[in-house]
C-alpha cells in the first residue's frame, strides 16, 4: 500500500489496483466520548460548522503531523475503508513525506503507520515520490528538477540517478496561499471569513500571474463585517487576490531560485533542456507555470495529474520494489 498523508489531502495506493481512496486530511471528534465521529470528506464538512464537544481539527501541519494519536486514527480509519472493513496486517505501507522533516517527525509517521497495522514501513521523500509519479526519468544518469506544491509545505528538488542531488522545503505553500487571502479580506474589506470560503476564493479568482480576462473575474464573499459585527457580503476582483497571494509566492520562487543557484553544472544544463516539473495542487493555481518560467527563465511544465503525482510515485515504487528500493529514504521492518 503507498500513502500520500498530506496536510490537505490523503491519497492511498493499493498495489494490483491503483488509486483506492483520495479524502481530506480532516478528522472530526466527539471531546466528551473521545471518539472519532467522521473522517475525510464528511469531517472536512463540519470544520468552522461544529457544536462546542465536537471540534473537527486537521491532524498534520507543515506536512508533519502535528496531532499524533489524531493523525493515528485517521490512518487506521482510511486503511480500514481500503480493506472493506477487513482486518488486516499490511506487509509493507510506502509513505511520501517532506524531504525537510527532522528525524523525530520521520518517526511519528512510522510509528503512526506501525500502529495502523503495518508490518514495514518505509519512507520516501515526497519530491522523488512526485517526480516517479510524474514520469520523470529518475532512473537516468540526467538532471531533472521537480517542484511539489503541497497544502503545507513546498518541495524542491533536484533528481539523477535514483537520488537527491539537492533539495529544499520550506513550510509555505497552499494553507500559507489561503491565509493570506483571509487577511488580505479582514484588513482591506474589513470582512471576517473562514478557511473554507478562503479556499473557494483561490480556485475561482486566485491567479499567478496576471491574464488577460484576470479583470472580468469576480465573486461575491459573505462574512462577519468587523465594525458592525454583522453578516455582510462584498464583491471582489481576481487581481487582488492576486496581490494578496504575492509574498508566499515569492517564497517560493525564492527557493527555487536558491536551487537553481546550487546546481551543478552539468545537471542545471539539463534541466534547461527538459524543463521543471510542477506537481501538488499548488500546480492547479492558474499562472503558476507561466510566473515560474518568467522569473527563471527555464519553460515550466505542470503534472498530467499534479494531486495525485506523489501517491503515483509510492505505488511504482511498491509495484517495483526491486528496481527502485534504493530511493527509500527511511525504513523499519517487522514493527
Amino acid at each position: 500500500m503507498g500513502i500520500d498523508l498530506g496536510t490537505a489531502n490523503t491519497l492511498v495506493y493499493v498495489s494490483g489496483k491503483g488509486i483506492v481512496l483520495q479524502e481530506p486530511s480532516v478528522v472530526a471528534i466527539d471531546q466528551n466520548e473521545k471518539v472519532a465521529l467522521a473522517v475525510g470528506e464528511e469531517a472536512k464538512k463540519m470544520l468552522g460548522r461544529t457544536p462546542d464537544n465536537v471540534i473537527a481539527l486537521r491532524p498534520l501541519r507543515d506536512g508533519v503531523i502535528a496531532d499524533f494519536d489524531t493523525a493515528e486514527l485517521m490512518l487506521k480509519s482510511f486503511i480500514h475503508r481500503v480493506n472493506e472493513g477487513r482486518s488486516l496486517v499490511l506487509p509493507r505501507i510506502v509513505i511520501g513525506i517532506p524531504s525537510g522533516v527532522t528525524g523525530v517527525e520521520r518517526r511519528a509517521v512510522m510509528d503512526a503507520a506501525g500502529q495502523a497495522g503495518a508490518r514495514e514501513v518505509c519512507l520516501i521523500d515526497e519530491p522523488v515520490a512526485a517526480a516517479i509519479g510524474a514520469g520523470l526519468p529518475v532512473i537516468e544518469p540526467t538532471g531533472n528538477m521537480i517542484i511539489d506544491i503541497g497544502g503545507g509545505t513546498t518541495e524542491v528538488a533536484v533528481l539523477s540517478l535514483q537520488g537527491t542531488v539537492l533539495s529544499e522545503s520550506v513550510r509555505v505553500a497552499g494553507d500559507e496561499l489561503t491565509d493570506s487571502i483571509i487577511q488580505y479580506m479582514k484588513k482591506v474589506h474589513n470582512l471576517v471569513i473562514g478557511e473554507r470560503t478562503a479556499e473557494d476564493i483561490k480556485i475561482r479568482l486566485g491567479s499567478a500571474y496576471p491574464s488577460n480576462d484576470d479583470g472580468d473575474l469576480m465573486m461575491e464573499v459573505r462574512g462577519l463585517h468587523l465594525l458592525s459585527g454583522l453578516p455582510r457580503t462584498v464583491t471582489i476582483k481576481g487581481p487582488e487576490i492576486r496581490e494578496s497571494m504575492l509574498e508566499p509566492l515569492s517564497v517560493i520562487i525564492e527557493a527555487v531560485k536558491r536551487t537553481l543557484e546550487r546546481t551543478p553544472p552539468e545537471l542545471a544544463s539539463d534541466i534547461i533542456d527538459r524543463g521543471i516539473m510542477l506537481a501538488g495542487g499548488g500546480a492547479l493555481l492558474k499562472g503558476i507555470d507561466t510566473l515560474i518560467s518568467h522569473e527563471t527563465g527555464i519553460v515550466t511544465h505542470i503534472a498530467a495529474d499534479p494531486l495525485s503525482c506523489v501517491v503515483l510515485g509510492t505505488g511504482r515504487v511498491l509495484e517495483n520494489f526491486k528496481q527502485l528500493e534504493r530511493v527509500i529514504s527511511w525504513r523499519s521492518r517487522n514493527m
